[in-house]
């Protein structure tokens, strides 16, 4: 008989969960993996069927009261046989006593409720496309993001995110390829944002600010950062409607959703500065 079992991810084998993640659409960061690990060495599990990789499941942990729960997949060939319920109540094991985050989709959000998970609101995903003579913003108010003080970028980012994340970010904010800028005024972080190369186009994450000018600004910098003809996207918490606003001002179309779900409670975030979800998979 099969003996199946769950083991911790090697940094090979999340490369492995992220080609999944890319076979399911999900189109991942080109240099993801990195950044993931680096987040939480112990914060992916993956099933084992005998010697076969078949499950996956990410509950990455942040500070001590926080965790994301994401990638979780079974191979197409294994679904419904109790190996994904099986990883699904070990990642959650992981997490005890911390507020848990994750991003849904759709079709399974009512087995995320008859979990615990409470319904925040949905994220969408909006595609657009690189111009040959790209409109930009104010020039003079961006800078790049490695001018700015890395403690004070953490600290500005812990505003909008349930907990400190100083180890990922220090990775996420200086992948290659990437460019990663923000607005500062009289010495003070105003909002930034990143934009990486994936599987397919480009994505911007996190997109973080102020207020709806200043998001706009940034959008608008790092899109004239995309090559003419080739796609990027941007993840937006539906409620917040000027960020819902920005991608349909610049005629991005909606793709895809997921529903942002919390156990046992919704944490209080400023959602009306969060104009860009840094990942579905991490949070």
């Amino acid at each position: 008989m099969a003996n199946y079992t769950l083991k911790y991810m090697a940094r090979r084998d999340l490369e492995q969960a992220i080609d999944w993640a890319a076979a399911e659409g999900w189109n991942p960061g080109l240099h993801d993996a990195d950044c993931f690990y680096a987040a939480d060495p112990e914060g992916f599990l993956m099933g084992w069927l005998d010697d076969e990789p078949i499950a996956a499941i990410s509950v990455v942990k942040y500070g001590t009261s926080f965790g994301f729960l994401g990638f979780y997949l079974v191979k197409p060939a294994f679904r419904g046989q109790g190996y994904g319920w099986q990883i699904w109540q070990a990642g959650l094991n992981s997490l005890q006593n911390r507020t848990i985050g994750l991003d849904g989709v759709v079709d399974q959000q009512s087995n995320y409720l008859k979990s615990g998970f409470q319904l925040a609101y949905r994220n969408v995903r909006y595609e657009g496309w690189g111009e040959a003579a790209p409109v930009s913003g104010p020039a003079d108010q961006v800078v790049p993001l490695a001018n700015v003080p890395l403690a004070q970028v953490i600290e500005y980012d812990r505003q909008c995110f349930p907990e400190e994340r100083s180890a990922f970010l220090q990775c996420w904010l200086n992948q290659p390829d990437s460019t990663a800028i923000a607005v500062v005024h009289n010495d003070s972080l105003l909002g930034y944002g990143l934009l990486r190369p994936c599987r397919q186009g480009d994505k911007i994450g996190p997109l973080l600010a102020d207020n709806p000018a200043i998001a706009e600004t940034l959008f608008l910098a790092l899109k004239a950062q995309v090559k003419p003809g080739q796609p990027f996207y941007l993840d937006v918490p539906e409620v917040n409607t000027a960020a819902v606003a920005l991608a349909k001002k610049y005629a991005m179309t909606s793709m895809f959703e997921t529903a942002r779900m919390y156990l046992p409670t919704v944490p209080e975030l400023p959602t009306d500065r969060i104009f860009g979800v840094t990942s579905f998979e991490l949070g």
